[in-house]
C-alpha cells in the first residue's frame, strides 16, 4: 500500500466514525503514521483529501454493492440483490466502522459544508437513477405491474434502505436490519405481475 493509499484509508475510517468536520489533519497524520510533509506532499488541503476519500468510498461501494448484478437478467432481482448486497456486503461486512459513510457525511455536511454535501448527494442521485432504471426495465418487460409508479416506488424503497442504514448505524442490530431489508424485499417482490 502506498503512502497516499494509507492516508486515504485512514481518513475514510476517521470520516466514517468522527465525521469530516471533527477530523483534524493531525488525526489523519497520526492514524496513517505520516508526517505533515508526507500528508501535504499528496494532499494540499483537507478538502482535496476529502475528494480522494470520497472517490475511494465510491469505489468500495460499487465493489461491494454491485457484485453479481450483471449475472442477473431479471431487473427486479437486480434491485433485490443490490439491497441484499448493501446489507451483507457493505453495511455488515465493511471496514468502515461508522456505517455508510455517505449517509453520515450527508447528514453532517448539509448545513455546514453544502459544497461538499453536494458531492456526497451525487451518489444518492445515482443510486435512485439505477434503481429506477431497473424498475422501468422490469415494467417494460412486463415483470412488474403496469400501474406501478416507478419514480414514487424508487423514492420510497431507497429512503427505506437509507433509513435501515441509519438505524443499523445507531443500534448495530443485525436482527433489525434483516427485518427492515426483508420487508423492503417483500414489498419489491409484491410489485411483480
Amino acid at each position: 500500500m502506498t503512502l497516499k493509499d494509507k492516508i486515504i484509508n485512514a481518513s475514510l475510517r476517521l470520516f466514517s466514525t468522527n465525521g469530516f468536520m471533527n477530523t483534524a489533519i493531525s488525526d489523519v497524520m497520526a492514524a496513517a503514521g505520516v508526517s505533515k510533509g508526507g500528508l501535504y506532499n499528496h494532499f494540499k488541503s483537507k478538502d482535496q483529501l476529502f475528494g480522494a476519500a470520497l472517490s475511494e468510498a465510491r469505489h468500495i461501494w460499487r465493489e461491494k454493492n454491485l457484485d453479481g448484478l450483471d449475472e442477473l437478467d431479471d431487473p427486479v432481482a437486480k434491485v433485490i440483490r443490490l439491497f441484499e448486497n448493501y446489507q451483507h456486503r457493505y453495511l455488515i461486512a465493511t471496514d468502515l466502522p461508522g456505517g455508510c459513510i455517505f449517509v453520515n457525511l450527508a447528514v453532517e455536511l448539509n448545513d455546514q459544508r453544502p459544497d461538499l454535501a453536494a458531492h456526497v448527494n451525487e451518489g444518492f442521485v445515482g443510486l435512485k437513477a439505477m434503481v429506477k432504471r431497473f424498475l422501468d426495465a422490469a415494467q417494460k418487460e412486463g415483470g412488474i405491474k403496469a400501474s406501478v409508479e416507478t419514480q414514487s416506488v424508487t423514492d420510497m424503497i431507497v429512503s427505506g434502505l437509507l433509513g435501515a442504514c441509519v438505524m443499523y448505524t445507531s443500534d448495530k442490530s443485525a436482527e433489525n436490519l434483516n427485518a427492515t431489508i426483508g420487508a423492503l424485499v417483500n414489498y419489491i417482490n409484491g410489485l411483480r405481475v
